[in-house]
């Protein structure tokens, strides 16, 4: 049964390692910055989720639930950053168009 549970949690890993590449490709080529913030942010979903099989599957090395709860907080920032960013250029080529419509 155990045996079971291993390549259950190694073809997950396989899985997700997979579907990252999608993501990547979608984050360097995407149409809109929107995609790409959404796509990094997939990407560290999917490492998050890589992190937790792996603490699950060596049952000895706890740390990695500390190290996914890390990495979660700085992924949560980063995107809260990056949503920042892009909400301020789109605000103030608003207001550039405004201003010389206004002229």
């Amino acid at each position: 049964m155990v045996e079971y549970y291993n390549y259950l949690f190694v073809g997950a890993i396989i899985v997700l390692g997979i579907l990252i590449i999608p993501a990547i490709i979608k984050s360097i080529i995407g149409p809109t910055v929107a995609g790409r913030i959404v796509a990094v942010n997939m990407i560290s979903t999917m490492i998050v989720m890589i992190l937790c099989i792996l603490t699950v599957y060596f049952t000895e090395e706890s740390y990695l639930a500390d190290i996914s709860m890390l990495y979660v907080l700085i992924s949560f920032v980063a995107v809260v950053v990056l949503a920042k960013v892009y909400i301020n250029v789109n605000l103030r080529k608003k207001f550039r168009n405004k201003k010389e419509e206004n002229k």
